[in-house]
């Protein structure tokens, strides 16, 4: 752990804001809000067929039952919602394109009753054929999940095309690719697949709207981003923002599944036609698994040229992404991953393709990682690949052709700046570690082989270049402040790191330093969304502003004061002073609610500062992705030891180890558990996740049974973990964001050391046990033929 001892916050492992509250059961969360008066019960009717028209709906019987308040159909409200592309019913209108889509909602009195209100409605469907398949959707011309995209509203920053099933293009083109190509003295091509996946947070989805007579509307929901889901509201149902207030409580977990707009609009609609009385509505574990968004699927096809000397002269990449049956998120991490699609490399050569892809499965929306963890799989496994056909170090290999801070070009045709951090150093720490600790003897059986693998990656925040961020500290009395931002808590810990630069900033101890976890869009301070790692970086310089904003004010009471210029006054353990004069002092509780001389005459007011920040980014160019996407980027390497049972597939992991260059770490405590989190759920994802459907596009497995996560006993033994601390000059305290980077190289290293270990190739997630086995049975016969031979003669 790297502790800074020059500052007297930042950097320190400061406990979290939000942990008393957590452990002791004192947080709220949308499921625990029942005392809303006339509250009501919302549950829907969902489809039975992943694609159909809907021929008639017959609600007459649970409209004369009692106790139900209302009953709505999506002809109710036909408009087409979702925050990239509106491509999403709030309530099935025309026809159904997923298993699980809602179709019919209901608000009761009670939950037996909604759910007796359901068992009675009628719904007569005509069967389409349905696509399941991304790969048959692309090509497909017929069989549409959305006929009528042409009309859909999208983000000009997305390429849609009619007539098809790609909800988007997004192209990235460097340098002469068939040039490349031609100067390559190896060309090496694979295939990479992960399945979807769920999100498995620990909390379903809750939402409760009230939309009241006077024509306003109050949301509370367990939502990443309550500030979009406000907006979007007053889109959807055309009501003045100022009139919407949306209310976010802490989140029992999000990981991009609570990003965007959910359920809010359905329990809106179903509130206006209740009589304006309040709907909550609460998923089950099954309806989130087949209801609400999951993660993306990926097929990608890659193709590399590189010269005898390992330096790679020509990549070309084409991604398919399945996004199920809508898109409104999805097109964006088709984006985001595109224009990242080589990862932390310099080619000279590229040509890549992604495509976001409509299917009849459930839809997919932003997941941890945002396609990175997904195109990471591809790029490091084939790394390795390439080194073992090369014969090269993979570590060596790899820093032939890594980004230079400075120098060296993105495929974007971007300079990388000049403090960017470092990806070679993070690769160096990984590989060192790994195979100074990787033990000299072989394991004891001979069935059980050792290998290591590593991977490298970066991310920066997938945001529009208008996104932005704001606080205000507010003083009390006391000389202790109240820090507003807009950024939600949902176990990611940020709120605490906001703290200690506030506290830092304004010399004030950190116990008097307030920050609320929960979220009022009408109280707090705005921040576009909480996704991508971005809130440190941006609502960490919104609040450094809005704290110099307050010093400003601050300083210019006390030089009247003092009768010191205020460029001259310092601030520090509540105490204002001109520089080097500690004695010649005065109090925050002195100032920050107005100084009164001995007179009485007075000066100043309570102090409020006020901060923004807003992303320095371009739009990248349709044709070529050409532009500056993010505010940074952040390098990171994973590697892993294991141990390999040939006889049966199963893996042990020995020990995994993490390098990431972050700039500074405001709290390496919250960084070093971000590490295991992530890690931990990445391997989960690596070894054991996948959504699975039969032919006919049903969900098979709905359920944390069905459904494997991992478990306490699949934790690694060991995590070694290094913070490097190369600075970004414009990053609060000169950080950078770490939390989805946590997660993106356990896969592929994964992948790298099953070949490092028994030369077996597999290029589909998940590594379960049985895959694996059956791998090594298909490539690799003859050594488990002379594994039962020296079995049997022992």
């Amino acid at each position: 752990m790297v502790i800074n001892f020059m500052t007297k916050y930042v950097g320190q492992p400061i406990a979290r804001k939000d942990a008393i509250e957590k452990v002791t059961g004192m947080a709220t969360f949308a499921f625990d809000i029942d005392n809303i008066p006339n509250l009501l019960v919302g549950k829907f009717l969902t489809s039975s067929h992943a694609h159909a028209k809907i021929v008639s709906i017959d609600t007459s019987r649970a409209e004369i039952m009692p106790g139900v308040e209302a009953v709505a159909t999506g002809r109710d409200w036909p408009v087409k919602i979702g925050l990239y592309a509106g491509d999403r019913d709030i309530l099935a209108v025309e026809k159904v394109v997923w298993i699980g889509q809602p179709v019919v909602a209901v608000a009761a009195q009670t939950e037996e009753i909604a759910e007796q209100a359901l068992e009675v409605i009628k719904i007569e469907y005509e069967p389409l054929p349905a696509i399941i398949n991304p790969l048959v959707a692309k090509k497909s011309n017929d069989i549409l999940v959305h006929e009528k995209m042409a009309e859909y509203e999208h983000s000009p920053a997305f390429s849609p095309v009619p007539g098809t099933n790609i909800a988007n293009h997004f192209k990235l083109r460097k340098g002469d690719i068939s040039e490349g190509f031609s100067q390559s003295d190896l060309i090496i091509e694979n295939t990479y697949t992960m399945p979807q996946i769920a999100h498995a947070y620990l909390e379903p989805i809750v939402s409760i709207g009230h939309y009241r007579s006077n024509g306003t509307i109050k949301v509370w929901t367990s939502a990443q981003s309550p500030f979009t889901v406000r907006y979007l509201l007053g889109v959807t149902f055309a009501v003045p923002i100022s009139n919407i207030t949306v209310l976010a409580p802490y989140l029992g977990g999000g990981f991009g599944g609570k990003a965007g707009l959910n359920f809010e609009p359905l329990v809106v609609l179903l509130s206006r036609k209740a009589g304006h009385k309040p709907v909550k509505l609460r998923l089950t574990r099954e309806e989130n698994f087949r209801s609400a968004p999951i993660r993306v699927g990926m097929v990608a096809e890659i193709k590399t040229g590189i010269k005898s000397n390992g330096k790679i002269v020509a990549e070309e990449i084409e991604y398919i992404w399945d996004s199920g049956a809508c898109a409104d998120y999805a097109v964006n991490v088709g984006r985001a991953a595109g224009y990242v699609s080589i990862g932390p490399y310099d080619i000279d050569n590229i040509k890549s393709d992604s495509y976001t892809i409509y299917t009849n499965k459930p839809y997919a929306t932003a997941f941890r990682g945002f396609g990175h963890m997904e195109l990471h799989w591809m790029i490091e496994r084939q790394r390795n690949t390439i080194a073992k056909a090369l014969k090269m170090d993979p570590v060596e290999f790899r820093k032939i052709n890594t980004l230079r801070p400075g120098k060296s070009f993105t495929a974007n045709q971007h300079r990388l700046r000049e403090d960017a951090g470092n990806i070679d150093q993070c690769l160096d720490k990984v590989w060192v570690d790994l195979k100074k600790n990787l033990p000299d003897t072989p394991p004891e059986k001979p069935w059980l082989f050792r290998g290591i693998g590593i991977a490298g990656f970066m991310k920066g925040p997938a945001q529009p270049p208008n996104s932005a961020s704001s606080a205000y500290v507010k003083f009390n009395e006391d000389g202790g402040v109240l820090v507003s931002v807009g950024t939600s808590e949902m176990g990611q810990g940020t709120i605490t790191s906001l703290a200690q630069i506030a506290a830092e900033e304004l010399g004030l101890p950190i116990e008097k330093v307030k920050i609320k976890g929960d979220r009022d869009t009408d109280r707090d301070a705005y921040t576009w969304q909480t996704v991508g790692s971005r809130s440190l970086f941006m609502d960490g310089n919104a609040v450094k502003d809005a704290c110099k904003d307050a010093k400003v004010q601050i300083f210019d009471i006390a030089s009247q004061v003092l009768r010191v210029p205020s460029e001259d006054l310092t601030i520090k353990n509540e105490l204002i002073f001109p520089k080097g004069e500690p004695w010649r002092r005065l109090s925050l509780t002195e100032l920050v609610m107005g100084y009164m001389f001995p007179s009485g005459e007075s000066i100043g007011g309570p102090v409020i500062g006020r901060g923004k920040y807003i992303a320095k980014m371009t739009m990248l160019d349709s044709e070529t992705g050409a532009g500056n996407p993010a505010i940074f980027e952040t390098f990171g390497a994973q590697g892993v030891e294991i141990e390999l049972n040939a006889l049966t597939g199963e893996i042990v992991l020995k020990r995994l180890v993490s390098a990431f260059d972050i700039g500074k770490a405001i709290n390496p405590q919250l960084c070093e558990s971000q590490i295991i989190g992530g890690s931990v759920m990445a391997l989960s994802i690596a070894v054991n996740e996948q959504l699975q459907y039969d032919e006919k596009g049903l969900l098979l497995n709905p359920n944390l049974v069905d459904y494997v996560i991992a478990r306490s006993g699949d934790i690694p033994k060991e995590f070694s973990s290094y913070l490097l601390e190369n600075p970004q000059e414009d990053g609060p305290y000169g950080a950078r964001g770490i939390g989805e980077l946590t997660m993106l190289g356990v896969p592929a290293a994964l992948g790298n050391a099953i070949s490092n270990a028994i030369a077996v190739e597999i290029n589909d997630l998940p590594l379960s046990s049985q895959r694996v086995w059956t791998e090594i049975q298909q490539q690799r016969p003859e050594l488990l033929s002379s594994l039962k031979k020296k079995i049997l003669e022992d």
